[in-house]
């Protein structure tokens, strides 16, 4: 027998039974089964090898249960400093990342939306989307060969008229590292943030900047006064849903990285590669243990950032 619900207004409604909806949506559930199970298989039954965080797990031998050891071994044994480094090089390298990218594309999407000859806003938005779409491969490639320590490479020549013997291996400085890694993040990143921050400004109502008009306001006090609150509550938005990711860092440092920079390179997913390819017999509990503890935490920034999101725009993000 159907179910009666009764709505705020007194209404009774009539519901279906469960099993008659289902069938009567089954072409829905068809088609969201292969993405169900795409699912099921790539990340959920992956997380069953958690168990081996306890384990002393290496390729030869059968794996044996060591409780914590591996967790104390991360935080207190021979491989913490390695591992705090690392972990303190996501923290730091990520959030600024996410700040300097968000501002630059805030101004350059300004920028944009300011100018008025509309083939050349078309232009450069196509011109700064490009990077977006190269893998971090070509483009580790392409600043590899602009800051060779060689002839070829084109900013040792500039800075330095040709003299091979003043040439910079910019890229095993590590005092210069991780500035060259935040303004390539900035060339690839900032034309595709810059398209969230467009569609808002073009949402921007028009009598808002014709209202400033006549109260006789100049172009950069109506982007100080108009366009910058208008786009505040997106800029929130995007910081709060990148915070939580900020410990999936990898394919950006790892191509661009070596080992005079580990001191102020290594991040976590990049240190726990190396435990497993960098070692001749590594050991698989180890690295587990370290990948639960970036997942752990991970998913407390994901928390934070929805009770974040609950208290400055009104609603979570999940």
């Amino acid at each position: 027998m159907a179910k009666i619900d009764s709505k705020k207004d007194g209404r009774n409604i009539r519901k279906k039974p469960l099993g008659l909806r289902i069938w009567n949506a089954r072409g829905y559930y068809l088609m969201f089964l292969p993405v169900f199970i795409f699912v099921l298989i790539f990340y959920y039954w992956p997380m069953l090898g958690v168990k081996f965080a306890f384990y002393d797990y290496k390729p030869v031998g059968v794996p044996k249960y060591i409780g914590t050891a591996n967790f104390e071994k991360m935080f207190t044994g021979l491989g913490a400093s390695a591992f705090w480094t690392s972990f303190g090089n996501t923290l730091l390298l990520s959030v600024v990342k996410l700040l300097i990218t968000t501002l630059s594309s805030v101004i350059v999407s300004v920028f944009i939306f300011e100018m008025g000859n509309m083939i050349v806003k078309k232009t450069l938005q196509t011109v700064i989307y490009l990077p977006h779409f190269m893998s971090w491969a070509v483009v580790a490639s392409i600043f590899g060969m602009l800051l060779s320590p060689s002839n070829t490479g084109l900013v040792n020549n500039l800075i330095f008229k040709g003299d091979t013997n003043r040439f910079i291996y910019f890229l095993a400085d590590k005092n210069l590292w991780r500035p060259i890694f935040y303004i390539i993040n900035i060339w690839k990143e900032t034309g595709w943030g810059t398209i969230i921050f467009l569609a808002t400004l073009s949402g921007i109502n028009p009598e808002l900047y014709e209202a400033a008009d006549i109260d006789g306001a100049k172009r950069l006090q109506k982007i100080r006064y108009v366009t910058i609150p208008a786009l505040m509550n997106t800029i929130i938005t995007v910081l709060i849903l990148n915070l939580a990711k900020v410990l999936n860092m990898f394919e950006s440092v790892f191509v661009l990285y070596n080992p005079a920079v580990y001191e102020k390179a290594d991040v976590i997913s990049t240190y726990i590669y190396r435990q497993v390819f960098g070692n001749a017999l590594p050991n698989y509990g180890y690295s587990t243990a370290v990948g639960l503890f970036k997942s752990l935490v991970g998913c407390g920034l994901v928390l934070f950032c929805n009770w974040l999101s609950k208290k400055t725009r009104g609603r979570g993000i999940i």
